[in-house]
Formats: structure tokens, C-alpha cells, sequence
């Protein structure tokens, strides 16, 4: 790790840090695993669960929840916010505060190479392919298939990789 650790770095004891991982100051680190040389900027937050492979970068001000598995070599804009609850509750049918096990968190995979633009969120419970682009601002609610360009809210496939560029 190339930062000092001080008081603007959250750091749980449980957190996985690969070799060369680079941290910019006011994030949030609690029992997730980080791999080899990846980059986390500034107003971050990483939730337990969450892995992260090599060579990504992740930009300011993103959040990163249970859930999601981010492979090697991520691109992740600023501001991209992830979610893993479909069904999001403060409390139960009977007035109590919801508790771990009154939801179920949704799993989000993000395959190698894939880009997330800034401003984005992505639904949990998807599949973002390998090498796919989600453009800044998108709101992600189904697969994004490998390969492919999404834009828009909801985010609309514009380019499918088997189809010809002019």
C-alpha cells in the first residue's frame, strides 16, 4: 500500500489488501479483499463481501456493497453507485426494524475489462460482461451482455459486438 494510514483512511483489520494497492484519502475499507495494483480515489466506500481483482481503478465517490465481485482490470467513473437489495425496506410488515435476515442480497458480478462510466448505478442481481461499456449516467437494470455499449436510463443497448461499426 502506497498511502500513509491515518485518520482520513477507514481501514477495518478484516480488509485484503494486494501488493501495490493505491489509496486516496476519506474512504472506507471493511472486510473486503482489494488485488495487486489497484487504485481506490477518494470518498469511497467498499462494503464487506465485496472483491476486487488487479489493476482496476475505482474513482471518487463510489460505493461498492455486499454483493459485488468486480474482476481484474475494472475501469469504475466517479460517483457509481452500486445497490443489492431489489426490494429496499426500513422496517417489516409488523413495524420492527428490518434486520440482516429480513433481505436478500442480491449478487453483482462485473467481468474482466468492463468500464462503468461516472454517475452510474447498477441494479444488484446483474452480470456486467467482459469488456462491456456502461455510459456515464446509466441507470443499469438488466445484463449488459460482453462486448456491449449501454447508455440511457434505463441503460439501452447502442452497439452489440457482432454488428459492424461504420
Amino acid at each position: 500500500m502506497t498511502s500513509e494510514m491515518n485518520d482520513r483512511l477507514r481501514i477495518a483489520p478484516s480488509v485484503k489488501l494486494g501488493d501495490g494497492v493505491r489509496l486516496f484519502d476519506f474512504i472506507n475499507l471493511y472486510g473486503c479483499e482489494i488485488g495487486d495494483e489497484t487504485r481506490i480515489g477518494c470518498f469511497v466506500e467498499i462494503q464487506s463481501g465485496v472483491k476486487i481483482g488487479a489493476r482496476c481503478k475505482i474513482s471518487s465517490h463510489t460505493f461498492i456493497c455486499d454483493g459485488v465481485t468486480i474482476e481484474d482490470e475494472v475501469f469504475i467513473g466517479h460517483g457509481v453507485s452500486f445497490t443489492n437489495d431489489r426490494w429496499p425496506r426500513s422496517v417489516r410488515n409488523d413495524g420492527e426494524v428490518q434486520a440482516q435476515g429480513d433481505w436478500q442480497c442480491q449478487q453483482t458480478l462485473v467481468r474482466q475489462g468492463a468500464s462503468i462510466g461516472s454517475g452510474a448505478t447498477i441494479i444488484g442481481g446483474l452480470v456486467i460482461g467482459e469488456n462491456a461499456m456502461v455510459g456515464a449516467g446509466c441507470v443499469v437494470t438488466t445484463d449488459v451482455p460482453a462486448g456491449e455499449t449501454v447508455v440511457g436510463n434505463p441503460a439501452r443497448l447502442i452497439h452489440r459486438a457482432s454488428s459492424k461499426r461504420d
